[in-house]
Formats: C-alpha cells, sequence, structure tokens
C-alpha cells in the first residue's frame, strides 16, 4: 500500500480539529459543576448553613453538581468571579460594582431579593450610650464592617457625609470588623460606642434573641437603596444564565423553596440589571472608594 505524505495543511487542520475537540471537552468538563460564592459577610458556618439546601435545590434544578467555594474576604470574592475561578457569586452592590468595573462590564446581575430594591442600614448603640441620632457620634468611636461592604460600610458613610459628618475626621476612631455578625458583637461588648450594619442580619439576630434590643438599639436607619445580588460573567453560556436566573424565580413556589428563601432571608428572587446599581456606584465614587 502506498502511503500518502501529510501535506503540511492537513497537518494544521487536524492539529486545529484536535484543538477545537480538546477545547470543546474541557468546557464541557468545567460546566458538569457550577461554583458558586458569597462575600464574606457573616461568619464562614452561617454562610455555608444558609447555602447548602440552596445548592442541594439548584443541582435538581440545573443537572449539575453545585460546589460552595469560600474566600476569605470581600475583595477575593470580587476576583474570583472576575477571572472566572467561580461561575456564581453573591454581591453586595458595592462588590458587585466592583466586579462590573474590574471585568470591564462582564460581570453582569442576574436576580436579586425582592428586599433588595429597597435594602436599609442601621446604625446601633449601647441603650445607655446617650447616643440617639448621626450628630451624637462626634467624637464618638465607630465600626463599620467591612470597607467592601454595601450596608456596612458605603451607604452607612454616605449618609454620615450627607449629615454634615466626616468619619475619618469628626470621630474619635473608625474601625472595621469584617462582618455585620462581628459589628453587633464589639457593639454588644463595650469595644465601640457604635456600629452600622445591614438590616436584616441586625433583624436576623434580634429575631434569634442573639441580641436584646433594649441593651443594644437602633438609633438610625438609613433611606432604601439597591443590595444584594447574584450575578455571573457573561462569558458564561446563555442557556446556563437563563437556567439559573428561572430557578431563582421558581422559588417561591418549589417545593420547600419557602425555606430555602427564610434562610436567604428572602420573601422571592426577581429580575435586575446593572443599572440599577448606579446609585451605588455614583456614592463609591463621591467617597473616593472606587479605584
Amino acid at each position: 500500500m502506498t502511503r500518502i505524505p501529510m501535506t503540511a495543511a492537513r497537518s494544521v487542520r487536524l492539529l486545529a480539529l484536535g484543538a477545537a475537540l480538546a477545547g470543546a471537552a474541557l468546557t464541557a468538563q468545567a460546566q458538569a459543576v457550577l461554583r458558586v460564592t458569597a462575600i464574606p459577610d457573616e461568619s464562614p458556618t452561617e454562610l455555608a448553613r444558609k447555602f447548602e439546601p440552596l445548592g442541594k435545590y439548584l443541582e435538581a434544578k440545573l443537572g449539575m453538581k453545585v460546589e460552595w467555594t469560600p474566600v476569605t474576604d470581600y475583595a477575593a470574592a470580587v476576583e474570583t468571579l472576575v477571572n472566572k475561578k467561580v461561575d456564581l457569586a453573591w454581591f453586595g452592590g458595592f462588590t458587585f460594582v466592583q466586579a462590573n468595573v474590574r471585568s470591564g462590564g462582564k460581570v453582569i446581575p442576574l436576580v436579586q431579593r425582592a428586599e433588595d430594591e429597597k435594602f436599609r442600614s442601621v446604625f446601633i448603640t449601647d441603650a445607655a450610650s446617650g447616643i440617639t441620632k448621626l450628630e451624637d457620634l462626634k467624637g464618638k468611636t465607630l465600626s463599620f464592617g467591612s470597607a467592601s461592604s454595601t450596608s456596612g460600610h458605603l451607604m452607612p458613610r454616605s449618609y454620615l457625609l450627607a449629615a454634615k459628618i466626616n468619619p475619618d475626621a469628626d470621630l474619635k476612631r473608625v474601625s472595621f470588623s469584617g462582618a455585620h455578625d462581628a459589628t453587633i458583637a464589639a457593639v454588644a461588648s463595650g469595644k465601640v460606642d457604635a456600629g452600622a450594619l445591614n438590616i436584616s442580619v441586625w433583624e436576623k439576630f434580634v429575631a434569634d434573641k442573639k441580641v436584646d434590643p433594649a441593651v443594644v438599639k437602633v438609633f438610625y436607619t438609613t433611606p432604601g437603596y439597591y443590595d444584594y445580588n447574584w450575578s455571573v460573567h457573561a462569558d458564561m453560556p446563555a442557556a446556563l444564565r437563563e437556567k439559573i436566573a428561572a430557578a431563582f424565580l421558581a422559588l417561591e413556589s418549589a417545593p420547600g423553596g419557602k425555606e430555602i428563601l427564610a434562610l436567604q432571608r428572602a420573601s422571592r428572587f426577581i429580575p435586575t440589571k446593572a443599572d440599577n446599581y448606579n446609585g451605588i456606584k455614583g456614592a463609591a465614587e463621591q467617597a473616593g472608594l472606587l479605584k
């Protein structure tokens, strides 16, 4: 049998075909697992506890394995989605804006809780502190949550500035606890005179009797603003994005959905879009916090 020599062009075509097939196999393999993370605005054990039933629900709805990927801080949550090391991330409004900017608009929000259309922050203090309004914070110590937190830093800071209070100049000391529950602990233990945090976490602590509102009280509640959402990278296949969004939107009527929503402190999930967070972006730029 006479062997036909392989031409250079044919060789290149075969190599290209092999690379394409290998790439397709890697893509299929990568899509077999949905990697999920969240900003660590609460303790790691609490975040994992809240996500477990949601993860199982998503596995059933999407027909693929769902893998929880914890991160150490807010910046890490941003970077993991921007660099596509995870596929789905739970962001606060500010971390979404950071991820959207860092990715050149490639990080997009899918859904948010109905409560996130008009989210709020609370300022808390010891009931015996004598602090009754924002102006009383002058000369006092205050704890925010994470520096990258929307409800635990950015928006509380913006409302302080609107009240003509510069936290860095007018307060005795500003600190960052790293998480909303840690802010409550800092105020309750007397480490700081006051703290600013997510209203949802505060209400959960009161409901669970982990804090006595007669001892640690809310003295200011902010106006509403857009906050948390579930975001993905725009490079995710559109069909998968749509399936994920549909799964969240169906939770309200799904078997066991009410229990999952309760863990997420949500009545239901609704669609959202990047433009909803323009106000957060503006506040971050005005405060010099968006780089």
